[in-house]
């Protein structure tokens, strides 16, 4: 039966070989009309059409001439299409449909071609399964090297795309005497609006994905504004984004920094909102500025580093020997890293904030107004005069404290 069966698989090959010229318009047809994504132009169309027939081409041979599937190659005509397909940001689900519709339409064939042979239902039974294991063991070994085709190319192309648009940006942030016409000309975007740049860049133990997890900092960046960034790479655990639109973009925090939770490789420092070519570059300058206060370590657990929370820290941050010396003057012993010193920072922080209100700051620490009366007497003793003397420096030592991590040295 298994030779009668190889012999009739041979003749309706042939049978189909015979209408090819007929029979590869039609598939191509149908996908055109069943698949969005196969709708080209003529230039495309035409590779379409060529990895189609070559395809068809190799499927046919393999049934008349019992090629072995060890054999099976991606036809070049067919590789070469599906590089297309990815450079032109076209799905791999699309293209890979078409093959399942096209080995479904290929069946249909066959039986169309059996029905002519005029044999028993069991041998055209027999025949139908044989010829349809065949082509769907082809199929599949076809869609395994095509998806590694297409992949490899989709990641060619994005680091092209991506390092020419990185270094038009860069010429964008970075070329002084660029006007805004030649500004929106190399990025292809209006920079007359306002702008929101962020970092997204991913933290310690995140070897694996990196790339998955920039896209989904870029997508949580977007949810939270309501716009699409414009993104680069900058280098392989950086990315660079920014929020553009007519109207002040509003950045919704408290869902960025929840979504975040769910990421926790990832972090996001994002610059104050600001216009025009000039806002383009000064919000990314704050971007970057709160991520270099994230970079002191002073809040390794904190996903979200916004520059308006940070700014003064960030115009600081570049200057942390000199900053230390002098907050080491300014608030002596109170800079010293036990658990009951950091106590007595953070009170005087918030009572300092509260504008001298014992009450304000006892309810916003949530402790009585006696515990906050107490650890400000006492932080006036280590100080050695009262929190109304130099006040600003008091401040201003205590938050590059907070936000840097300043301590006190040893011998200092």
């Amino acid at each position: 039966m298994s030779i009668y069966v190889d012999g009739t698989v041979r003749d309706v090959a042939k049978g189909i070989q015979a209408d090819l010229e007929s029979l590869t318009p039609e598939m191509t047809s149908m996908f055109v009309e069943v698949i969005p994504e196969f709708r080209h132009d003529d230039a495309v169309r035409r590779l379409m059409v060529a990895s189609t027939s070559s395809n068809l081409a190799a499927i046919v041979d393999m049934l008349a001439l019992n090629i072995s599937l060890d054999d099976i190659t991606v036809p070049p005509a067919a590789a070469e299409y599906a590089r297309r397909f990815a450079q032109h940001d076209l799905s791999l689900e699309a293209l890979l449909r078409a093959y399942r519709l096209g080995e479904h339409m290929f069946v249909q064939w066959a039986v169309t071609v059996l029905r002519r042979l005029e044999l028993s239902t069991d041998e055209a039974l027999a025949t139908t399964s044989r010829i349809a294991l065949l082509v769907n063991s082809y199929i599949d070994q076809v869609i395994e090297g095509l998806i590694d085709i297409y992949e490899n190319e989709r990641r060619r192309w994005d680091a092209r795309s991506d390092a020419t648009r990185a270094a038009q940006v860069r010429a964008v942030l970075d070329a002084e005497g660029l006007d805004l016409a030649s500004a929106e000309t190399m990025l292809s975007t209006s920079l007359r609006g306002w702008h929101l740049a962020a970092i997204i860049w991913t933290g310690p133990g995140s070897a694996d994905h990196v790339s998955s997890q920039l896209r989904f900092g870029a997508a949580m960046l977007a949810a939270a504004t309501g716009k699409a960034p414009l993104t680069i790479s900058a280098d392989e655990q950086t990315s660079w984004a920014w929020i553009s639109s007519a109207g002040k973009p509003v950045l919704d925090g408290h869902r960025l920094e929840d979504e975040l939770r769910e990421h926790p490789a990832l972090r996001i420092a994002v610059g104050d909102p600001s216009p025009g070519l000039d806002g383009f570059r000064q919000t990314f300058r704050d971007a970057q500025r709160a991520r270099n206060v994230a970079a002191t370590g002073a809040g390794p657990d904190r996903a979200l580093v916004l520059h308006s929370q940070v700014a003064l820290a960030g115009l600081l941050v570049d200057h942390l020997t000199d900053v230390r010396a002098w907050a080491g003057r300014v608030l002596g012993d109170l800079m010293r890293d036990d658990e009951a010193t950091v106590r007595l920072r953070e009170t005087v922080q918030v009572f300092l904030d509260a504008r001298g209100s014992f009450t304000d700051a006892a309810a916003r620490m949530h402790v009585h107004k006696n515990t906050v009366h107490y650890r400000v007497r006492k932080a006036e003793e280590i100080l050695g005069h009262p929190l109304t003397e130099h006040r600003l420096d008091i401040e201003v030592a205590l938050l590059a404290c907070a936000q840097l991590g300043l301590r006190h040295t040893e011998g200092a």
